[in-house]
This record gives structure tokens, C-alpha cells and sequence, in this order.
């Protein structure tokens, strides 16, 4: 969190001089701190979710029998993203998806009337 950016952004927005000493930062970092807690909950749930439903899926015979791989040698040096950041992008693109349906969904809508 850059307090300085923060601060300019808001000034930007509102007009409203905001100090980096001011209050409200602290209630920034607390946001972030809910914020990052929260998502690491939620991500918990969705992995235990996965699981479940991965084994519901084994049972019915919809998938194969998980097989366990092989622990690699040395570490992916050149791995871009780590499999929590492809689950967040994951996530980030089905909202942006969804979200993108939704407007042109309202707009059909509007368009008719």
C-alpha cells in the first residue's frame, strides 16, 4: 500500500487534502487485512470443494483414479505464476466474464424497452 499514491487518488476524486499521519490509513490496512484473510477463507472452502467433488467424480466414474506424480527434481525456476495466483486470475476472469454478460444482458433489456 502506497500511502502517497493513496493520498494523491483521493485528493484526485474528492478535492480532500489527506495526510499519510491521517486515521484512515489505519483503517486501510485493516481493510487489507480482512481483505487478505477473507481470501485466503474463501480460496480454503473453494479447494476443499474442489476436492470433494473431484472424489464424487472418481466415485461415479467420471474420472480416473488419481494418480500421484512424482515430486520434480529441482523447483520450476521459470514458472510464472504459482497455482494460488492461476486459481485468482481464474477467478478474477469468471467474475470479469460474468460481470461482462450481465451489462450486455441490461442492455438487451433496455434496448427492447
Amino acid at each position: 500500500m502506497d500511502q502517497h499514491k493513496l493520498r494523491s487518488h483521493v485528493f484526485d476524486k474528492t478535492g480532500i487534502k489527506v495526510d499519510v499521519d491521517d486515521p484512515i490509513f489505519a483503517l486501510v490496512a485493516l481493510n487489507e487485512a480482512v481483505l487478505a484473510e477473507t481470501v485466503e477463507r474463501q480460496l480454503a472452502l473453494l479447494d476443499a470443494a474442489t476436492q470433494a467433488l473431484a472424489a464424487q467424480a472418481r466415485a461415479a466414474g467420471g474420472l480416473p483414479a488419481a494418480v500421484p506424480q512424482p515430486a520434480p527434481q529441482e523447483p520450476l525456476s521459470a514458472a510464472w505464476f504459482s497455482p494460488r495466483e492461476w486459481r485468482l486470475l481464474g477467478a478474477a476472469a469468471i467474475v470479469s466474464i460474468a460481470s461482462a454478460l450481465l451489462v450486455l444482458g441490461g442492455a438487451a433489456l433496455l434496448y427492447k424497452l
